[in-house]
């Protein structure tokens, strides 16, 4: 007989609650949403940020003037992340599908794009203003 304890494992997988919080805030735990309250009110302090290694790959960010429009990061990309706006000559980036890899930096002849040391990009609408770079 074969035994099968992945099929024992997925069936108690399905009435066991999830591990993790969900995000954003408003489904964090009370204890975690009362503090962020306080913090607001001035209550209670952040620790500062995290410090991101150097070279760090983040939010890529897009110097629209020195933009070109050769389309070379559109064809680079991986994620298929870059749109091209034949309108203005210039390309629209989509945070939620980018990978990080910097490849559309390394073939930039105008060195346009750049790696930021952003990194808490979480948002619920994959379509936001702060998801799109342009």
């Amino acid at each position: 007989m074969v035994r099968l304890p992945m099929v024992t494992e997925l069936l108690m997988q399905l009435f066991k609650n999830p591990a993790t919080n969900a995000f954003p805030a408003r489904y964090l735990p009370p204890s975690v949403t009362k503090f962020l309250y306080n913090v607001a009110q001035g209550k209670a302090a952040i620790n500062p940020p995290v410090t991101v290694p150097p070279r760090f790959r983040g939010k890529i960010t897009y110097d629209r003037e020195s933009c070109i429009g050769c389309q070379l990061c559109m064809r680079v990309c991986p994620a298929h992340a870059i749109e091209f706006l034949p309108s203005t000559k210039r390309v629209r980036i989509y945070v939620t599908q980018c990978i990080f890899c910097s490849q559309c930096n390394d073939i930039c002849p105008k060195d346009c794009l750049h790696m930021s040391p952003e990194f808490l990009l979480a948002t619920e609408n994959r379509f936001a203003d702060s998801q799109i770079v342009e």
